[in-house]
């Protein structure tokens, strides 16, 4: 009986390494998988991240493209980008009117001039990369004053980035140049001006042959009244049903009224640009 029992004890020491081989290998190669796919979510996260913020440096040399070409006929300038999860869209989201008072008692807010003009989105999926929705962000210029910049400088498209959930076209986090205008007060002598310069956007051929956006200006008019006692400025949405309302804009206010001391002379400086992509590799 003695000696039964010795090789019983035996045989279990021998079967021990070997079972404990398999359940080690077995929760190395479980553990491997598991890091496998961190470490794989995790660089496809900083990917996405990392091409987010590439697009964000884009669409605001974007903006002061639409800038140069907008106020010169025939001018063109091309950027590229490189995106892996994001692409570009236009959609004619902004309209804005311009009313304007006058000395004539039968012209008090009388629309003067008004024009619809496209956005330029750079769109990622949000399966790809997110900031959670109501996230906004103003990119360009770093201060937020809505629609109308009074500086000699000042910009002419306001870029910011965008998350709004849902909206009819798919689930999206934007980077986004969307026209606006600068104001300049000018004195000659007596008499006061005031000039309004408003880039158009409209949308030309869309080949996606690459990853650029081409700039074309198309034209350029000018809008002159006298006599102007007061401005107002209004921003409206004709896309709104789908999304493109002002809590995708996010501007403080959508009508902008402008004070006048005296009489003014008002210039409206209205640049057409023409919007193509993927046209030039």
């Amino acid at each position: 009986m003695a000696l039964k029992s010795t090789k019983r004890c035996r045989s279990n020491r021998a079967a021990s390494p070997a079972v404990s081989s398999v359940i080690i290998t077995g929760v190395m190669v479980a553990l491997v998988t598991v890091a496998l796919a961190f470490a794989s979510n995790f660089l496809l996260v900083r990917m996405a991240e990392s091409e987010f913020s590439s697009a964000k440096q884009s669409m605001q040399t974007l903006g002061l493209q639409i800038d140069d070409v907008a106020w010169v006929i025939g001018r063109t300038e091309t950027m590229r980008y490189s995106s892996r999860y994001g692409s570009m869209s236009f959609n004619s989201a902004l309209n804005y009117t311009i009313y304007v008072n006058t000395t004539n008692p039968t012209r008090t807010n009388m629309k003067f001039h008004t024009n619809l003009t496209g956005v330029v989105c750079f769109d990622m999926p949000v399966s790809q990369y997110s900031k959670g929705d109501d996230y906004f962000e103003s990119i360009y210029p770093s201060y937020d004053d809505g629609f109308v910049f009074n500086e000699t400088s000042a910009p002419v498209t306001r870029v910011f980035a965008v998350e709004k959930l849902p909206m009819t076209d798919g689930s999206f986090i934007r980077v986004v140049a969307a026209p606006a205008m600068r104001m300049m007060y000018l004195s000659m002598g007596a008499t006061r001006y005031i000039r309004l310069f408003m880039p158009v956007l409209t949308q030309g051929e869309t080949p996606r042959n690459s990853q650029s956006i081409t700039l074309t200006g198309e034209s350029t008019k000018t809008r002159t009244i006298e006599h102007v006692t007061g401005i107002k400025i209004e921003a409206s949405f004709p896309l709104s049903g789908s999304g493109f309302d002002n809590s995708f804009f996010n501007f403080p206010q959508t009508v902008k009224s402008i004070r006048l001391a005296g009489e003014t002379i008002l210039e409206v400086f209205v640049g057409g640009v023409d919007v193509a992509f993927g046209v030039h590799a």
